[in-house]
């Protein structure tokens, strides 16, 4: 089971947008990938929910976690096999093992926290929470992303990854992005 978790050996920059929910992750990842001419990975996590809240009304349970860590994982080694300069990741098991922590009484699969400590990726933006909130079936804690951002920082230099936030408007969080992602480019 671990090996589906473990991240596949590339040769290109990977970036995550990680946040709080309704923070404009997945807007900017697409925004990003077009303006690079690359692919992106979307949050598996959504797409697993969406789907079962539509067919049978629930939401995320305990059982859940690690199909949808695993999912994530194959949508992002499979990205990375297809570029060769930039991969951008709209989330990764980090944020999942975060959520997973928040909604489950601090209980988070051994797998899922092994692996969000041991893949690398070579800088996480950061988003703030700074940007309206957008009501959809899945989100849920409106009054909590505070709490929550503090929560991913911390995480966040407690692993001692490199990090950016991002605040402000879409377009200076994009053009904030682009600068970084630039630079880290040449310095590839």
């Amino acid at each position: 089971m671990e090996k589906t978790l473990k991240q596949q050996p590339s040769t290109c920059l990977k970036i995550v947008l990680f946040g709080p929910e309704s923070t404009g992750k997945t807007t900017l990842a697409k925004q990003l990938a077009e303006h690079f001419n690359t692919l992106w990975v979307p949050e598996y996590m959504r797409e697993y929910l969406q789907q079962k809240w539509d067919s049978k009304g629930e939401k995320c349970a305990v059982d859940d976690l690690m199909p949808i860590a695993e999912g994530q994982m194959q949508a992002e080694n499979e990205a990375a096999k297809l570029v060769t300069e930039l991969l951008i990741c709209d989330t990764n098991l980090l944020e999942i093992s975060i959520y997973s922590q928040y909604y489950y009484n601090g209980f988070c699969p051994d797998e899922i926290k092994k692996y969000a400590k041991e893949n690398t990726y070579d800088l996480y933006f950061l988003t703030s929470v700074d940007v309206p909130w957008k009501v959809d079936d899945l989100r849920d804690r409106p009054y909590e992303r505070q709490k929550m951002f503090r929560t991913f920082e911390t995480q966040l230099k407690d692993y001692q990854f490199k990090f950016q936030i991002l605040k402000g408007s879409e377009v200076e969080r994009f053009l904030s992005a682009v600068e970084k992602i630039t630079e880290l480019l040449k310095e590839k």
